[in-house]
Formats: structure tokens, sequence, C-alpha cells
């Protein structure tokens, strides 16, 4: 992967890249939402905690695909508050801390999920290369 950030433009505002260009003779892994569920059914009150868990559902979503996070072009991300803005970008950049290449990113303020008690909701779009 080719991460794009012009300096033309402002840099981007935290950890991803304006734009990815991925290799197209991969295949296409696209990831449901990943809510702050844990294997028990447990839904952890902090956005951080909560945005941890979406991120370690789509570490295990891609490696049954034979993939990684560092395969990742595109993570869309969203939040029933602002107030839940830092804590979630704290678990994301903790999570890409060991990227050269970052995905593309989007953060939005939502009105809610399927349950009240969830605050963060996490997607993500994967290129799985044909060499794996």
């Amino acid at each position: 992967m080719i991460q794009l950030s012009p300096t033309t433009i402002a840099p981007p505002f935290a950890r991803y890249a304006h734009g990815v260009i991925a290799e197209a003779s991969g295949k296409m892994i696209a990831l449901s939402g990943q809510l702050g569920l844990a294997p028990d059914k447990t839904v952890p009150e902090s956005a951080e905690a909560q945005a941890r868990i979406c991120l370690d559902n789509i570490d295990a979503i891609l490696a049954e695909a034979g993939a990684s996070r560092r395969d990742i072009l595109r993570l869309n991300a969203y939040v029933t508050d602002r107030a839940h803005l830092a804590a979630y970008m704290a678990a994301r950049d903790a999570w890409l801390v060991d990227m050269h290449t970052l995905p593309a990113s989007t953060l939005m303020i939502v009105a809610g999920f399927a349950k009240p008690e969830f605050v963060v909701e996490v997607e993500a779009l994967a290129m799985l290369p044909n060499t794996r």
C-alpha cells in the first residue's frame, strides 16, 4: 500500500492517511461494523474500552481471512457523542502505533446504535494480496 498525504493540503487531523493506493490484484475484505461487545457478552461503559473491543474484533476477522491490520485500506468509526472522540482516537492510535502505512479514515458522530449501551462502532475495508 502507498499512503497519500499531499503537501499541498493540510496534513491529516490525526493518525490516518488522506488516501491509500492498493494493488488491485488482491481480494477485498469488507468488515461489518464492530461494536464494543466482549466475548462474554458484556459491554464496558467507557468508549475507549469499547473501541479496543471493536479493534480486537477487526483483528480476529482479518486473521480468519489470512490478513492483518496492515492490510486495512480504510477505517470508518462512529461514536454517539463528541465526548467519545478522544477515547476512540486513543484506542485507534495505540492500535495503529506500529503501522508504517496508515489507512484512510472517517470518524463520525451519530445519534446511536441498536442498543443504547453501545457508544462506538468501527468498520473496515482491507485488501488481501493474492500472495497469501
